[in-house]
């Protein structure tokens, strides 16, 4: 009889291994993305040295191969105006191209707390609510969207579980030891759900970026998606 309970605790105890496990590994729901904002070459685009918008991943990755480097991994870093440019705060290398947009309206964007995703002159990645954030003068990029869907470790409480709101989204999160995390959902999922994610791999604070529009280039998962129409580009470099 003992015997059997121990076996059967084993069982479990490798099973509970399992399960957290593969929830940390990417899914059919889910990919992810986790980068060290110290490491690589990590940077926010919008324009090209010509002033034009890259617009999608794919002139992002030429022009990226022109420099001789290579893209690892790509996806768009905000929402947009119809003329590609941002919607609410963006700064790009110590410059502020678009200001801070405090103001109240409706769409996912004003679901506040909506929140700023930004990287300092040190490489420090950080993930706020509109209202905590201040340029000190050393803000590397920046990028603002919304809503918010992780404070402090709560789910926005705008969110509700079981929404019958689904779509494709993408949004970023801060793990405790300061490496970021980009995911993009595979298939459709309400805004719960996306954030319940963000929550359960261990972040604070995490912001979505968009939604139906949205794309990844993960070339070392086969995930190849080079199309889009965008304004903001998150990407990450290397030789």
């Amino acid at each position: 009889m003992k015997r059997s309970r121990i076996f059967l605790s084993t069982i479990i105890l490798l099973l509970a291994a399992a399960a957290a496990f593969a929830f940390t590994q990417d899914n059919d729901t889910f990919l992810t993305y986790r980068v060290n904002p110290k490491k690589p070459e990590l940077k926010l685009y919008w324009r090209d040295a010509d002033g034009l918008n890259y617009r999608s991943i794919q002139n992002l990755k030429t022009a990226v191969e022109k420099e001789k480097k290579k893209l690892l991994f790509a996806t768009n870093g905000g929402m947009y105006k119809p003329d590609g440019s941002p919607v609410g705060l963006y700064i790009q290398n110590k410059v502020t191209l678009s200001p801070l947009d405090t103001t109240s309206g409706s769409g996912n964007f004003y679901l506040k707390p909506n929140g700023v995703f930004y990287i300092t002159t040190d490489n420090t990645a950080a993930i706020c609510t509109t209202a905590d954030f201040k340029d000190n003068g050393k803000i590397k990029y920046a990028t603002q969207s919304g809503p918010m869907l992780v404070i402090n470790g709560q789910i926005h409480p705008a969110l509700k579980e079981g929404s019958l709101n689904k779509n494709i989204r993408n949004g970023v999160g801060i793990l405790p030891d300061g490496t970021l995390i980009f995911v993009l959902s595979k298939q459709p999922v309400n805004f719960y759900d996306f954030a319940d994610y963000f929550k359960k791999q261990g972040c604070k604070n995490a912001l979505y970026l968009d939604g139906f529009v949205s794309r990844a280039y993960l070339p070392e998962k086969n995930w190849v998606q080079l199309d889009g129409e965008f304004g903001v580009i998150v990407g990450v470099t290397g030789k």
